[in-house]
């Protein structure tokens, strides 16, 4: 009777300690919300450490588009998959910004495989980037947070181009929650709502 006692005893001690242990790494998740910036954009091959949503704060120095395509507040049509539901997918126009963009290659500082065509970082995000446009096959130092590991990652960068980028909410055409100051999308990937 008393070993009954004991197993039942021991059963209900180990589930409220893995109940409460569930309950302390929830917690911890929920805080951890800073780091939403980390993922947003990458080759399409994999999406692990991604988090599509951005904090919407934007580089230092990046300077806000005079004449977008797509104003501020309007709606367009997402042409690109930098991930899973983003092609089709409608999007409200949070910021437009005239800069230089980048596809970049690079190795998570956190380890993993090489990331290749990463789309998009732009000139503010490049470390002692300048004014001009970097040349393609030049190594850079990433200081964005897209994805995980990017920050401080050397980078090679694969084409470069001069255009207007936005800052854009959106709903995936997979359903699932809104992602909101994803960070970036050119205007070449932009089309009107029809």
């Amino acid at each position: 009777m008393k070993k009954k006692t004991f197993m039942k005893s021991s059963l209900i001690l180990t589930l409220l300690v893995l109940l409460l242990a569930a309950c302390s790494n929830n917690n911890n998740d929920n805080s951890s919300n800073s780091s939403e910036e980390e993922g947003m954009d990458m080759s399409s091959q994999d999406m692990e450490g991604m988090d599509m949503s951005g904090s919407g704060e934007v580089p230092e120095g990046l300077k806000v588009a005079e004449n977008p395509k797509y104003d501020v507040g309007s709606n367009a049509i997402i042409n690109a998959d930098h991930m899973e539901g983003m092609d089709g997918a409608e999007a409200t126009i949070v910021g437009a910004y005239d800069t230089f963009v980048y596809t970049i290659s690079y190795t998570p500082t956190t380890g993993g495989e090489k990331v290749t065509d990463h789309k998009w970082v732009i000139q503010e995000e490049i470390e002692d980037a300048g004014d001009e446009a970097i040349e393609p096959g030049t190594e850079v130092i990433i200081n964005a947070a897209h994805m995980e590991g990017m920050n401080g990652a050397k980078a090679t960068i694969d084409s470069a181009e001069k255009t207007t980028v936005y800052m854009v909410d959106y709903t995936p055409t997979t359903g699932g929650e809104k992602v909101t100051n994803h960070q970036w999308v050119t205007e070449s990937e932009l089309s009107p709502v029809e």
